[in-house]
């Protein structure tokens, strides 16, 4: 989701916002310059309750760190658990359950890390053999993780090979996986190649260790509810019932090793998916925070300083199943990806800073010597009404058909339903003899459909899950964990995978690598229609203080977050 997520981390001064990206405050429009990182405690905390009410637009998928692939899931696993490594206050990898830096071989393959003291939830301590365990159950094929192959294939040792294994029904051995117990506190980690962001790597929930008796004792019942689950995070899940919850409360984890860093004692969070609603909860001091507000909701909070607006390293697309007949046809995707106006759907529908996307590798993420990852190449795919109608016409006479019928997957909130009526509209009156059928669920089932590759069109975004380019362009290897839409272009993936391999240390090689990739999934194949990159605004009261928001991995951290009293 995160994704985006997708800018640098900021500890708010006066105020915090949400979801994936960092954020400016005040009457500041999104992309504009973002104010100076601070601790934000500048207020009175003393006798003010230590508790914050939060709204979210869409309940939990899952809570298992192993199964989880959206931001909502991953959000809360961080606030709840810590792996080898956490992102700081400044958006930085800093060691967590490992003791300082690890011991690194010559050829940068061979990580040993030294695992401080720390206690899971029940008082059991965390050991090296519960990063084996969950390491060896996300890439378990049996699992059926969607970011344990994902986040481990080509970068831990011999899980590309337990995966393909998998996939073809041949025998596999989950200890073949790069990852060791010495004994207790020490773990070894191999690496098929050197990687520039091993430390955001193992930053990230995926790589969060469990508890192998407390899994297998629970057995399917394992994160079904708060009751069924071991935390070793800043937070514990005090209240959680189960993945369709629409209330859930986080409170101070005593176990934790840094518990007195956490000035929060309870986080009370809400489901409302509908903008209005949860502005009057906001209005009516019934919560802190709102979600992302409607783009009608956003004019009637301009210059308002509870109103945050900051632009996220997110970029939402239409996603295109090419095991569909008429969408394995170029001509067909060319048609699609260009026949709506994505222009004025960012500044009439959503018009909330958000801008049109030519690409998927957002602008403001990554940049080399002081320029953009987007400077070289910049647009690769526009709206073009006439262009469109052209490879719309041909792709049809190479079918053999007149008209074309597809299902649209889209979301089931406010916003969404807009963007998916508005892509519906121009691409049915931009395109003659296309008919679309839409189909709202909830996010969880879309996750659902997404992985059964159960849907024609739908719509998605990603925000980055480490600080580097990859994040994104890795995504559309063949058969890759998210492809999902049987997208495949074997100079593709071997751009790709020279950027994850023999060009890994050479940055300027690598870049360029990505960006013909890029260019060529875009320009040449259609391989995706991107929409836009997502600005975000929500309502904030202005006491709370110092949440952490990041642009890529989880969304954001609630252990430096305090309240103060009215000033």
């Amino acid at each position: 989701m995160k994704k985006s997520k997708f800018s640098f981390l900021l500890i708010l001064t006066l105020v915090f916002s949400l979801i994936l990206s960092a954020c400016s405050g005040g009457d500041n429009k999104a992309g504009d310059e973002k104010p100076e990182d601070g601790e934000g405690t500048t207020g009175e905390t003393a006798n003010v309750p230590q508790e914050l009410r939060m709204l979210d637009s869409s309940a939990i998928p899952t809570m298992d760190s192993v199964l989880a692939e959206g931001s909502t899931s991953f959000t809360y696993i961080n606030n709840v658990g810590e792996g080898l490594y956490r992102l700081d206050q400044n958006h930085k990898p800093v060691p967590a359950l490992a003791d300082g830096e690890p011991q690194i071989s010559d050829d940068n393959l061979v990580y040993t890390f030294k695992l401080i003291d720390s206690k899971w939830s029940n008082g059991e301590p965390v050991t090296a053999h519960d990063f084996v365990f969950a390491w060896q159950r996300a890439i378990d094929p049996k699992t059926a993780s969607p970011y344990g192959p994902y986040m481990m294939g080509g970068k831990i040792k011999g899980a590309e090979a337990i995966t393909e294994a998998g996939a073809a029904g041949k025998p596999y051995d989950v200890t073949t996986l790069g990852v060791k117990a010495i004994d207790d506190k020490t773990l070894e980690v191999t690496l098929e190649k050197p990687i520039a962001y091993w430390q955001d790597l193992f930053a990230f929930p995926t790589f969060y260790p469990q508890n192998q008796k407390f899994v297998e004792e629970k057995g399917e019942a394992f994160a079904s509810n708060a009751e069924n689950l071991l935390y070793n995070g800043p937070f514990v899940m005090e209240t959680w019932e189960s993945t369709d919850a629409e209330e859930w409360v986080l409170t101070k984890n005593p176990n934790y090793h840094n518990a007195d860093q956490v000035k929060l004692e309870k986080i009370t969070v809400n489901v409302v998916k509908d903008s209005n609603s949860a502005v009057n909860a906001f209005e009516a001091g019934e919560t802190d925070m709102t979600g992302l507000l409607s783009s009608d909701l956003v004019p009637a909070y301009e210059g308002d300083e509870r109103m945050l607006s900051w632009m996220e390293a997110t970029v939402f697309w239409i996603k295109m199943n090419q095991k569909n007949e008429a969408l394995a046809n170029v001509n067909i995707r060319k048609a699609i990806a260009m026949g709506f106006n994505k222009e004025d759907l960012a500044a009439s529908i959503l018009n909330n800073g958000s801008v049109a996307a030519n690409y998927f590798v957002p602008k403001d993420f990554v940049t080399l010597d002081g320029e953009d990852f987007r400077e070289k190449h910049g647009d690769l795919i526009e709206f073009n009404a006439e262009e469109a109608k052209k490879y719309w016409e041909t792709g049809l006479k190479e079918l053999g058909v007149d008209k074309l019928e597809l299902r649209y997957l889209g979301g089931d909130t406010e916003a969404a339903k807009k963007t998916d009526a508005y892509i519906k509209n121009q691409l049915e009156t931009n395109l003659p003899g296309l008919t679309i059928n839409l189909e709202s669920v909830p996010f969880a089932v879309r996750l659902e459909r997404d992985n059964a590759m159960d849907y024609d069109l739908q719509f998605a975004g990603w925000g980055p899950d480490y600080g580097n380019a990859l994040s994104f362009t890795d995504l559309w290897i063949t058969d890759g964990g998210s492809n999902r839409m049987g997208y495949s272009n074997e100079k593709y993936d071997q751009l790709i995978k020279d950027a994850q391999g023999k060009l890994a240390t050479d940055e300027k090689a690598q870049w360029e690598a990505q960006q013909e990739a890029e260019r060529i999934m875009l320009e040449e194949d259609a391989g995706l229609a991107p929409v836009y990159q997502r600005a975000a605004n929500i309502l904030l009261n202005p006491n709370v203080k110092g949440l952490a928001i990041y642009n890529y991995g989880p969304d954001y951290s609630f252990q430096w977050v305090t309240i103060e009293g009215e000033e």
